[in-house]
């Protein structure tokens, strides 16, 4: 566990736009940066309840109802800037969630909420010592900066300190914005970037390090541009990651063309091998599939064949894929026999040994890899961390 020394050593946060920025920081290599807003879209967000938040001017705005934005992935150790501004001149109130449950209406339980009420913005109520006046500026643009590591949350406003305390009993959660408008008014958020904190970048928006083509080199149809990795759907080789991996949580972006098809290989022999359906045959890994699922050529799939679904073992369920040409997420995560995978912020598999007998004849270590289906497919964000519970 990182001790609070330490985060004077966190990569420093791109604020100066609201475009997508990804980054490694090469002195702390357990860290990786990127922004959740990329002042375009709501990719990586999920609206709950009757709410709803959409994009102005490059600002995510909280626009009306009563709910809350919840951010597609669940965090436990982060550093998180996020820029705030009340529209409502007076009695203004909304929050941020920190480790928040996806439960609850109109607003998740349990949770944590910095507040962003009217006299006491930054403050969380339930938690002792998480306090502080005389640091917002009303009517006008605010930063808040907050580090959250073990049971100890820290907060700055606009560059001062506000407050350090520990307290915090849930190890993670979801990041999350509270939409009170009703009666709290209309708040836009910019230049929000995270810094996951024990996490590992396995692609680092430049060049194919860490990567390598099975069979051919891999720049026969691996390529990087504007920070994104690419496969370009050319013949060519599936690439592997250099080292192998046992229990992890992986996390990544994927945009696939239409009738697009890949897919992440987990646990895989160095050959690439995915398939076992007995104990006689070769050791093999995984596949959890990525497709253009409503491609009309895909009217007929198999329940373990829509994406996410850990093939020819789980089915995801429910299917949450977005369209080609737009952004989605994707996690995995690993502990021994069990297998989660998440799209799009909603578990869609979730395989153990009793539920999924077929996952038993599986390796529980080997390499990551990504596929060349003969499809254009865009991936960027790509690491990984620790498994989770």
């Amino acid at each position: 566990m990182l001790r609070w020394s330490m985060v004077l050593r966190l990569c420093a946060v791109a604020i100066g736009c609201a475009g997508f920025t990804t980054s490694a920081n090469a002195d702390s290599p357990d860290e990786f940066t990127y922004s959740l807003f990329d002042g375009k879209s709501l990719d990586g967000w999920n609206i709950e309840n009757k709410c709803e938040a959409d994009v102005v001017d490059g600002q995510l705005r909280l626009k009306a109802g009563n709910g809350w934005l919840r951010s597609d992935h669940q965090y436990s150790d982060f550093k998180l800037h996020v820029e705030w501004k009340a529209l409502q001149a007076a009695k203004y109130d909304a929050g941020i969630f920190i480790r928040s449950s996806g439960e609850g209406d109109p607003y998740p339980k349990p949770s944590y909420q910095i507040n962003l009420l009217q006299g006491k913005e930054g403050n969380i109520g339930s938690l002792p010592g998480a306090m502080s006046t005389g640091l917002v500026k009303e009517g006008d643009w605010n930063a808040f900066d907050i580090t959250v590591i073990g049971d100890a949350v820290a907060l700055e406003i606009n560059g001062k300190p506000a407050y350090k305390t520990g307290g915090l009993t849930a190890k993670t959660g979801y990041i999350g914005f509270q939409i009170e408008v009703p009666a709290g008014g209309q708040y836009l958020i910019r230049n929000l970037q995270l810094t996951e904190l024990n996490t590992k970048a396995l692609f680092n928006g430049k060049d194919l390090a860490g990567w390598e083509g099975v069979g051919d080199p891999a720049e026969k149809c691996w390529k990087v541009a504007d920070g994104l990795l690419l496969c370009t759907g050319e013949k060519g080789p599936w690439i592997r990651s250099a080292a192998e991996y046992g229990d992890f949580n992986l996390r990544l972006d994927y945009q696939v063309d239409v009738g697009g098809n890949s897919g992440v290989y987990v646990r895989v022999p160095a050959d690439g091998n995915h398939h076992r359906d007995n104990d006689t045959l070769p050791p093999a890994g995984f596949e959890v599939q990525i497709l253009d699922d409503a491609a009309p050529q895909y009217k007929d799939l198999k329940d373990y064949q829509f994406s996410a679904s850990v093939y020819d073992i789980a089915g995801a369920q429910p299917h949450v894929s977005k369209p080609h040409g737009q952004w989605n997420t994707l996690e995995i995560n690993c502990q021994g026999g069990n297998i989660t995978t998440t799209h799009n912020g909603k578990v869609v598999t979730k395989v153990t040994a009793e539920t999924h007998p077929k996952s038993k004849l599986r390796m529980l270590k080997g390499f990551l890899g990504l596929q060349n289906h003969s499809s254009l497919v865009k991936f960027r964000n790509v690491r990984v961390g620790g498994s989770q519970p």
